[in-house]
């Protein structure tokens, strides 16, 4: 059997700006390509005069990424995008598909099938690029791209027209399944292929080893967020959760991993909370291994998921999990020995969870051994099972 080629277009994966951005999709990305060949074209939107913006936008951070690079061990191309600030949503498809098709036309009779990583717009486009190739698309949802993007009526309208004409629609969670299939993507193309866990690094480790590697305090109690601080993420809700019971109970810190438009928010909670609440940067990967290790409790207060790998990782480490109920989450957090799920916005509800998560003691092998997350070779094997498929019934 020939080896397949692979052509993977996505706006989610890391550069040399964003070296942590969506680590999930390079680690099952250099998965996938140890079992066949793999081009990956990882955009950069882009708009003229982007560079000259450098401090003041997105697109002008990110004019300084090469145009090739070796990421993970994947030769990668970053491909500019036309995007125009402030435009329908609507029109991103098109500009995305117009934009990367002449380089697209470079792989004529060169890959077998054109893999979307992310609905809109990256899979709607290579369902267009790939009818240009003459092969198969497939498109992998992830979470927001569903839950957020795809709610808007312009990318709605193109996904409604795009998705139904990929060969595969490959979802981490159940739920992304669904909506996948209230926008006309027959049944019998659907897969369910959840992400994985790297185990070197998440796996149960002793807590006041990694709290004295990351100079925290052995006594205390320690909730952990790690993600984008957006609202949408439930960090705001989180703060207030965490500000209305720290008064009362002194014994417990919050740490917020990540970066984003909800930064100066948290600062001012931290600042009325002194030395009970850290939020730092983006970390790289092994140093995200090590706070999961240091924490008592994660926490999770999302308003929509998909099947957020954070949790995977947390219960791999054996770190119990505070999270609301959406998504494919209360597929992960399936008992009590787990952890609690909380509704959405209800920040009442989350203060008392996490409140009781942060001060039960439990077996962290315990946790480990009834999670439900499998290794990136895994996860990469089935979704390479889906692309073979894809090809092979043209």
């Amino acid at each position: 059997m020939s080896e397949l080629r692979v052509l993977v277009i996505t706006k989610i994966f890391p550069n040399a700006v964003e070296p942590t951005a969506a680590s999930f999709n390079r680690q099952q990305i250099a998965a996938l390509a140890r079992l066949c060949g793999v081009e990956v074209l990882a955009t950069i939107p882009w708009y003229p005069g982007a560079g000259l913006l450098k401090g003041r936008s997105s697109a002008g951070a990110l004019a300084a990424v090469p145009r090739r690079d070796v990421i993970d061990g994947l030769s990668v191309r970053h491909p500019r995008t036309l995007f125009i600030p402030r435009v329908a949503h609507g029109l991103w498809a098109g500009l995305y598909a117009a934009s990367l098709a002449p380089l697209a036309l470079t792989y004529r009779g060169e890959v077998d099938v054109v893999l979307g990583a992310w609905a809109y717009p990256d899979g709607a486009a290579s369902v267009a690029l790939a009818a240009l190739l003459g092969v198969p698309a497939v498109v992998k949802l992830h979470g927001s791209d569903m839950n957020v993007i795809a709610k808007l009526p312009g990318p709605r309208r193109v996904l409604r027209w795009s998705l139904p004409r990929a060969r595969r629609v490959v979802a981490v969670s159940r739920g992304l399944a669904e909506e996948a299939r209230a926008l006309g993507v027959p049944e019998e193309r659907l897969a369910l292929v959840r992400n994985g866990v790297d185990a070197s690094l998440f796996h149960p480790r002793d807590r006041g080893a990694a709290r004295r590697e990351l100079g925290l305090r052995e006594d205390r109690r320690l909730a952990l967020y790690v993600g984008n601080f957006k609202e949408t993420k439930g960090v705001l809700d989180l703060a207030a959760a965490f500000e209305s019971l720290a008064a009362a109970h002194d014994d417990v810190d919050l740490a917020m991993i990540g970066e984003g438009p909800a930064r100066g928010a948290l600062d001012r909670v931290a600042a009325r909370c002194p030395g009970r609440v850290t939020a730092r940067g983006a970390r790289p990967l092994a140093e995200i291994a090590v706070w999961m290790a240091a924490c008592d409790v994660l926490v999770l207060p999302s308003w929509a998921e998909g099947t957020p790998n954070v949790v995977l990782e947390a219960l791999a480490s054996g770190r119990r999990v505070v999270a609301t109920a959406v998504g494919g989450t209360p597929d992960l957090v399936t008992e009590p020995a787990l952890g609690e799920l909380v509704p959405p916005r209800d920040r009442a509800a989350l203060a008392g969870a996490l409140l009781r998560a942060a001060r039960q003691s439990y077996d962290p092998a315990e946790v480990a051994a009834r999670s439900v997350a499998g290794g990136w070779d895994e996860s990469a094997a089935r979704l390479h099972a889906v692309l073979r498929a894809a090809h092979e019934e043209r």
